[in-house]
């Protein structure tokens, strides 16, 4: 049989029992060196992203609540990508030159745990969806009184496919661990399946890997076969179970949304749950860090991208886009409304069909009804914004902001070109183009003049109807 010590030339054989307290610090080792090649995407496996973030962030914000003292990352292909998505996280990065399977993998770790006496959480970057209260759990599990050698987290599917099986006994001792090709029949009638996570000290975890071989169907090291080489050294390991649906991994585009749709279908309970009235829930999608306060409600079709709060009393009109926005108590939005980054709405400010806003603040019981762009700009408090409106912000190199005082009245269709100050009271004539500062209290009507020819139409629609006739009777 092929042996690890390839992996580990300078590490002596032989478990070490060390036993540390729940208090003892916590290292993070994130396997994410998988080809993803079913994904067919040049961009990483473990960077696509579950409600507008990647997966592998959604695993390090869970693990953050652990405060783990070391966190490392096992890459492959993609180290690049994989680097710059963590890049200030406090991650190491380790490589995974060979795909020699996941004990393997593991091994690649440990360098950037020398010298680390604690326990070792071992995670996957395509099951994203593992709480911090699970990972708690392990780690809880791994000091328990029987002081397992290693905590192995199980889930039973409906479907337990080609999963590794754990045949262990009604108090979670584990009696055997074994991949799904090397299985008897009866060993894969068991439901009870390995997720892959685990937990284990770190003394243990690096000695048992050097024992692990790759004289299986796959020619493999299984990160596995460290419990029954445990075993064999008169040390029992441990499952502790969670639902499947936390273990769900993503391997193609199709597993990324039902993931996506599970997540979103466990927001949306919790939405309800705190008091959000969600009118069509199965049709509003979430990010991962909305937040909004009870007595909010969200019509059907609304989307909501990154770094969105709605306050108290909001109500979403349907069919509606908010991305990197703040919305006021009271506040009514949409239906049909785009709300972009920096998107200030204070509290009872209403923003109607067809009004986009971008980086502009609009104040308190501001309105924007219609068809309106308001960007890079300061609207005061009970301004009306006409049906129409745009700010001009852009002038093909800089952007430039708009500032418009309280209570002002900007007319229909009306162009205001920044940068430009609209003073307080002040009213903007209805399709003006304004490229000055208006003072308060002021009115500014910017048209040409209008001229009047009578019966000119009369006879143009004559002239033309008389040229048509003639010309339908040289083609007959």
């Amino acid at each position: 049989m092929a042996r690890a010590d390839l992996l580990f030339r300078d590490h002596p054989e032989g478990a070490v029992s060390v036993t540390t307290s729940p208090q003892a610090p916590l290292a993070v080792i994130i396997l994410a060196a998988g080809q993803g090649t079913r994904m067919k995407s040049s961009l990483h496996k473990v960077l696509h992203p579950i409600a507008g973030r990647p997966m592998l962030l959604h695993l390090l914000a869970s693990v953050s609540d652990l405060a783990p003292e070391r966190q490392v990352v096992v890459v492959g292909a993609g180290r690049e990508q994989v680097e710059k998505a963590v890049a200030g996280k406090g991650v190491s990065i380790a490589v995974q030159a060979e795909q020699l399977g996941t004990g393997h993998a593991v091994a690649q770790a440990r360098e950037a745990l020398a010298g680390f006496s604690g326990d070792v959480l071992i995670l996957y970057g395509d099951v994203p969806l593992v709480r911090a209260e699970t990972m708690r759990a392990m780690v809880d599990r791994l000091h328990g009184p029987d002081a397992p050698a290693c905590v192995v987290l199980g889930f039973r599917p409906a479907d337990a496919a080609a999963y590794g099986r754990i045949i262990a006994g009604p108090d979670g001792r584990i009696d055997k661990m074994v991949e799904y090709k090397d299985a008897s029949d009866t060993e894969r009638a068991v439901d009870l399946c390995n997720s892959g996570l685990m937990a284990v000290r770190a003394a243990d975890l690096f000695a048992l890997l050097a024992r692990v071989g790759n004289d299986n169907a796959a020619g493999e090291y299984y990160l596995p076969d460290i419990v029954m080489l445990a075993a064999k050294d008169g040390r029992a390991s441990a499952v502790i179970e969670t639902d499947a649906g936390e273990v769900a991994g993503v391997n193609s585009r199709a597993e990324l949304a039902s993931v996506e749709a599970a997540w979103q279908a466990r927001r949306r309970a919790e939405a309800m749950r705190d008091g959000v009235t969600l009118v069509a829930p199965e049709t509003v999608f979430f990010a991962h860090d909305t937040q909004i306060e009870r007595d909010v409600t969200i019509e059907p079709n609304v989307v909501f991208g990154p770094g969105v709060t709605i306050a108290e009393g909001a109500v979403i009109h349907a069919f509606s886009h908010l991305e990197g926005a703040q919305v006021g108590r009271g506040v009514s939005v949409g239906p049909y409304a785009r709300l972009r980054p920096g998107a200030v709405l204070e509290e009872k400010a209403k923003v109607g069909n067809f009004v986009e806003i971008k980086n502009a603040t609009l104040g308190r019981g501001a309105k924007a009804n219609h068809l309106s762009y308001v960007g890079d700009a300061s609207v005061g408090a009970d301004v009306n914004i006409g049906a129409g409106t745009i700010t001009c912000n852009y002038d093909g190199y800089f952007k430039h902001r708009t500032v418009i005082g309280d209570r002002a009245f900007i007319g229909s269709n009306s162009a205001l070109i920044a940068p430009v100050t609209i003073g307080r009271d002040a009213i903007v004539a209805a399709g003006s183009a304004v490229s000055r500062d208006v003072a308060d209290g002021e009115l500014r009507l910017v048209r040409a003049e209008q001229m009047v020819k009578p019966g000119w139409a009369d006879r143009f629609h004559d002239a033309m109807r008389k040229r048509k006739a003639a010309d339908k009777k040289s083609e007959g």
